[in-house]
């Protein structure tokens, strides 16, 4: 039987890098700095995925525009300051250089900056494995399907042949956006019970499942 997905496409942060706490709380460390009222955990969370003038929007609906790059600057600061101690989550090294050797093209689409996502991706020494990806600076923020658009395009597949995974609702929705199926994986910045409402083909809670998954039903 045939492989049922040609194209897997991965959310990053929260998928494949366990980096939600680090990302809210150095959003929480820049509010401070700019001494701006501390968002709680899960609505920092909440952004994980989005570009940044989109999350900033959400988090901080009072403050300019114009504010926003001071804003960044001091969450890039904290970020920057704790990223090398991250780590991929346990087992996705390995199953993305399975889904690579099975014959699936692979893709990113994330919320990062193309410059973090090129230094993420020579970080973790998963740059080789990748057909392609997508940056928020490059396009339009999820939800809006552009990113998938724009691999699909890139890499030849159609809807119907690609899946997205990740582990927030706005991965899901981008998802739903661009007539593509979806696996969430629960492990990540949302909620298993948020994932599940947004009706992914199944929603996983380790990578190691993932693989399994996608093996037999992809």
């Amino acid at each position: 039987m045939g492989k049922r997905f040609d194209l897997l496409v991965f959310d990053w942060d929260g998928t494949l890098v366990d980096s939600a706490r680090h990302i809210v709380a150095s959003i929480q460390a820049a509010a401070h700095d700019l001494g701006l009222a501390t968002p709680p955990d899960d609505r920092a969370r909440h952004i994980i995925g989005l570009g940044l003038a989109d999350a900033m929007a959400y988090l901080f609906p009072e403050l300019a525009s114009a504010e926003y790059p001071r804003l960044a600057e001091r969450y890039r600061h904290h970020y920057l300051a704790g990223d090398r101690e991250l780590t991929l989550f346990s087992g996705a090294f390995e199953g993305i250089q399975a889904f690579r050797a099975a014959g699936f093209a692979l893709a990113v689409a994330t919320g990062k900056s193309r410059q973090g996502l090129d230094r993420a991706l020579e970080t973790f020494g998963l740059g080789p494995f990748f057909h392609a990806s997508r940056c928020a600076d490059e396009g339009l923020s999820k939800p809006h399907p552009d990113m998938l658009h724009y691999l699909m395009s890139a890499l030849g597949a159609g809807p119907q042949r690609t899946l997205m995974i990740g582990d927030t609702t706005h991965d899901l929705q981008m998802a739903k956006n661009a007539g593509v199926a979806a696996v969430a994986v629960g492990y990540g910045a949302h909620a298993r019970a948020r994932l599940e409402a947004e009706g992914p083909l199944a929603c996983v809670m380790s990578f190691a499942e993932l693989k399994q998954w996608v093996t037999e039903n992809g």
